[in-house]
């Protein structure tokens, strides 16, 4: 069964990645793909739907905790370390950067004394669903079924039993044995035999130059890198797409259906992402992304969808697959995601957004950029008065969502500066009005006067925290008495006894706005995004406070799922999660940007009393 989700440790080679527990087990790896069928799916079943378990050896043959983990520096070199009665062991587990064929390499390592280990090696095809054959090809070892096949490089002696590859050896101080997978087509010649203790050197030096392109050196910064890291690894390299999470189907309420496939490039999340890399340093990331947008979105830009695969495919049919009970028991296991066909206004404004950020923080002009977004803007234009799913994903009823209503707003507004600044051409007045227009259509509508608040629909009494971002994308100024009513409501009226913030009501054992049963979780970005307002209306500490409550909910190794559960205090959701290691990176920036206004009005202070 498995772990905690907050157990689990990222490795990857930014094309997919692994997550390996705390005891050593690795119980997810899609390959060759972030979006290809597990090989490793234990994480939404069992062992005997695919799992890796490396380790030391005891007589009750049961996977124990390491002692201690960490990742190498900063980097995704991940070391866990075991006391035994035997004595000590190191294991170092890394997807070194892609050059061929993807490869988990795991290297056993004697600290101290003899230490007896065991590898059990349990391939399973097709999200656990297909046993493959297992045989011996001279020194290696290959499972293969259909397309699939994936081979076992290891120095250390191995047996078959029932498929699963055994082996069971000894390691002795200074002592190194390596394991390696190695995925490739069936079809195909076998891949190379891997160089693990070069790979791990490789690996090693590219995280540290990477890293080193970090122009970031504010207050949090260590948290920052971990996060900016992670976003790294989502990232699809020979596309630049990014995936909001490595991970199907991890629950967002321990035992509920709210349970979705997050392999894919959500628009909103990427383009924020892009606004993160681009403050960091991380220019090149920014620029590959803009291009995948531009691919993906070529051809047809009147039919924005929410979310593309992470070569920028269309179709992302949602299935079940039945014979996984899921995490936990939370049923069902989805693949693909039916929202990719929905109707979400909000991501005109984000798509815009980032493409005007990029513009002003001087990234190499692209025409067909600058084309794309007077297109979209026509669209914009025709169908911005139109009820859709809102940025939450709905599968209720559409509804004339504020925060939809707002993010079209921006998408008109960034783009009546781009016409101003005279890159390209547009009917300036015409779109000057259509932003009075939506602005006056949201605060007339949208704003609940008995209550003074936003709402989240217009006419409904319900709160939304995606209202928290009327403040920062400039729709209202954060002095306004309208913003901070609105801030102080969500406070009350969905935050959590730990102080953070749902994304809006839900129903309980009832179906809700969204369209679904169950609760969910406290949303991790959007509790970022209170602790980013409460900075902007001068609340300082009390954002900083909250923003260091939110670092504490991350693991021992700097990462977060989607959502956090107030009541059994556990990440839930999908896992490393980008929406919330984004809004990290936002939180960080903001408070350093914070900072520096305080000293600069100290300063001046300082200045006047002198004078």
């Amino acid at each position: 069964m498995a772990m905690p989700i907050e157990d689990y440790a990222l490795i990857g080679d930014m094309q997919t990645a692994a997550l390996v527990c705390r005891d050593g087990t690795v119980d997810w790896l899609c390959l060759p793909r972030f979006d290809s069928p597990a090989v490793f799916a234990g994480l939404l079943g069992t062992a005997e739907h695919g799992a890796w378990r490396l380790g030391p050896f005891h007589a009750e043959a049961l996977p124990r905790p390491a002692d201690r983990r960490r990742y190498q520096g900063d980097s995704l070199v991940l070391e866990s370390e075991w006391d035994t009665p035997h004595g000590t062991v190191r294991v170092v587990d890394f997807m070194p950067p892609r050059d061929g064929s993807p490869q988990v390499i795991r290297i056993v390592e004697g600290v101290s004394g003899r230490v007896p280990m065991r590898s059990e090696l349990r391939m399973r095809f097709a999200y656990g669903r297909i046993a493959p054959l297992v045989h011996k090809i001279d020194e290696r070892t290959v499972a293969v079924a259909g397309p699939d096949s994936v081979w076992l490089d290891t120095s250390a002696n191995t047996r078959t039993n029932n498929g699963t590859v055994i082996s069971d050896f000894t390691v002795s101080p200074g002592e190194r044995i390596a394991f390696t997978i190695s995925w490739q087509p069936s079809h195909h010649q076998p891949p190379a035999v891997a160089d693990p203790e070069g790979s791990l050197e490789a690996t090693e030096e590219f995280w540290h130059e990477w890293v080193e392109q970090c122009t970031y050196h504010g207050p949090y910064r260590d948290a920052v890198v971990r996060s900016l890291i992670t976003l790294k690894a989502l990232t699809y390299a020979p596309t630049g797409g990014i995936v909001a999470a490595p991970t199907t189907s991890l629950p967002e309420c321990i035992g509920g259906v709210r349970n979705w496939d997050y392999r894919f490039t959500w628009l909103r999340d990427a383009a924020i992402t892009l606004s993160s890399l681009l403050r960091t340093g991380y220019r090149e990331e920014a620029r590959a992304w803009r291009e995948w947008l531009l691919r993906a979105v070529a051809g047809d830009p009147e039919n924005l969808q929410i979310m593309y695969g992470i070569a920028g495919e269309r179709e992302l049919g949602e299935n079940e697959l039945s014979w996984l009970p899921g995490y936990e028991n939370s049923r069902p296991v989805r693949v693909g995601n039916g929202a990719a066909g929905q109707l979400q206004l909000d991501v005109y404004g984000e798509v815009t957004e980032a493409l005007h950020l990029a513009d002003m923080t001087g990234l190499a002009p692209n025409a067909h950029a600058a084309s794309l977004q007077v297109k979209l803007i026509e669209w914009v234009e025709k169908h911005w008065d139109e009820p859709d799913e809102g940025i939450w994903e709905v599968r209720g009823p559409r509804r004339h969502f504020v925060h939809s209503k707002v993010m079209t707003w921006v998408a008109v507004d960034r783009t009546v500066k781009l016409i101003e600044s005279g890159d390209v051409d547009g009917p300036l007045e015409r779109w000057k009005d259509l932003r009075e227009t939506i602005h006056r259509d949201v605060c007339e509508n949208g704003y609940d006067k008995e209550r003074n608040t936003f709402t989240q629909s217009y006419g409904s009494q319900e709160l939304d925290a995606s209202l928290l971002l009327i403040p920062q994308v400039g729709f209202l100024p954060p002095d306004d008495k309208r913003v901070i009513t609105t801030i102080e409501a969500i406070q009350r009226e969905l935050g959590t006894e730990d102080g953070f913030v749902l994304r809006y009501p839900t129903a309980g054992e009832g179906v809700g706005v969204d369209g679904l049963e169950g609760d969910e979780g406290a949303f991790l970005a959007c509790s970022f995004w209170l602790a980013d307002d409460l900075a902007m209306i001068g609340r300082v500490d009390e954002a900083r406070r909250l923003f260091e409550k939110l670092l504490a909910l991350r693991n021992d190794l700097g990462l977060l799922a989607e959502e956090w559960d107030p009541k059994l205090k556990r990440q839930v959701g999908n896992f490393p999660q980008a929406f919330s290691h984004i809004g990290l990176v936002e939180g960080a920036l903001r408070l350093a940007a914070t900072a520096v206004a305080e000293v600069g009005c100290r300063s001046a202070a300082d200045q006047c009393e002198a004078l």
